[in-house]
C-alpha cells in the first residue's frame, strides 16, 4: 500500500478531474434492499457501496464527485447532508434553549460532492448529458454506482492520455451478463450489449471521458449510454479499452451482495486500496 501511495506523487496529473458516479437506477434485482434506499446506498460492512467506490478514487487522489441521482435520490442527498454526523461521535448541547452540535472527531474524507437530480426514469446516457454544466474542465472520470475494483486509476488515466481518444472504458473479465467489447489492439472495434456468447473483455465501468463526449449524448430520457453512445464511439474508433485483469465485482444480485459482504468481513476485500 505504501508503494502504491508513493507512486501517486500527490496526483501530479490533475487533482481536480471530477468523478461522475451514476446513482439513478432502480436496482430491481436487489428489490428487497432497494425498496427503501437506492442501490448505491446498500451497505457492504457498515458503509454504503457508494462510499466504497468514492474511497477507491479518493485513495488515488481524486476527491471531487458528481452524483447524478434519480430513484430515491433524496436518500443520497440526506446521506451527504448528514455525513459528518453519521460517521462518528458528536455532542448536542441544548442549554439556553438552543442547540449546538459539536463533532468529537473530524471527518477524514476531504470530499466535494455535487448531487444532481436527473429524473426518475432517465437512462444513463441522458443522465450524463444532464450533468454537463457541472463539468468545467476538459476531462472527467465516470463509473457505475454498483461496481468496485482494484484498478489503478493513475494507470488508467495515463493509458487514456496516450491513446488520444474521446473515451476509455476499463475492460474486465466477468460472467456472461454484461456488454462485450470486441477489440483491435487497444481500441474497441464493436460494442454489444449483453450478448449470448462470451469471449474476451466486458464493460467494467471506470471510464475516462473527454468533454467532447457530450456531442454523442442527448438529454432525452430514453438515451442509453451503452446502447446508443458506446457503439457509435467504437465504430468511429474513439473508444479505447484499458485491460484490467485484476479484481472487479459488481453488485447486481443478492448473491453479488453476499459475496462482497463476505470479502469485506473477512478482511480480504481486494478493492480496499486505502488505509
Amino acid at each position: 500500500m505504501e508503494e502504491h501511495i508513493e507512486s501517486q506523487k500527490q496526483n501530479e496529473q490533475n487533482p481536480d478531474i471530477p468523478v461522475v458516479i451514476l446513482c439513478g437506477g432502480r436496482g430491481t434485482r436487489l428489490k428487497e434492499e432497494t425498496e427503501i434506499i437506492p442501490k448505491p446506498l446498500v451497505k457492504i460492512g457498515e458503509r454504503p457501496l457508494l462510499w466504497h467506490i468514492m474511497k477507491i478514487y479518493s485513495a488515488h487522489g481524486w476527491n471531487h464527485f458528481i452524483l447524478p441521482v434519480g430513484y430515491k435520490g433524496e436518500k443520497i442527498k440526506e446521506y451527504f447532508l448528514n455525513y459528518d454526523i453519521l460517521q462518528g461521535d458528536f455532542t448536542v448541547d441544548m442549554k439556553s434553549g438552543g442547540k449546538t452540535v459539536t463533532l468529537e472527531a473530524p471527518v477524514k474524507e476531504q470530499w466535494k460532492v455535487t448531487i444532481a437530480d436527473t429524473g426518475l426514469k432517465t437512462e444513463a446516457g441522458a443522465r450524463i448529458k444532464l450533468i454537463e454544466p457541472y463539468i468545467t474542465g476538459d476531462r472527467f472520470f465516470l463509473t457505475y454506482g454498483d461496481g468496485v475494483s482494484n484498478v489503478d486509476i493513475h494507470e488508467l488515466l495515463k493509458f487514456h492520455t496516450e491513446q488520444g481518444k474521446i473515451a476509455t472504458v476499463t475492460g474486465v473479465r466477468a460472467p456472461a451478463r454484461f456488454g462485450e467489447i470486441t477489440m483491435e489492439e487497444d481500441s474497441a472495434a464493436s460494442f454489444a450489449e449483453k450478448p449470448r456468447s462470451r469471449q474476451g473483455y466486458i464493460n467494467g465501468g471506470f471510464f475516462v471521458l473527454e468533454r467532447s463526449i457530450f456531442q454523442f449524448l442527448k438529454k432525452d430520457e430514453w438515451f442509453n449510454f451503452e446502447r446508443d453512445a458506446l457503439p457509435v464511439l467504437a465504430k468511429e474508433r474513439q473508444l479505447a479499452v484499458f485491460r484490467h485483469d485484476g479484481y472487479w465485482q459488481c453488485m447486481d444480485t443478492p448473491r453479488d451482495m453476499e459475496l462482497l459482504e463476505e470479502q469485506w468481513q473477512k478482511g480480504s476485500a481486494p478493492w480496499k486500496v486505502w488505509e
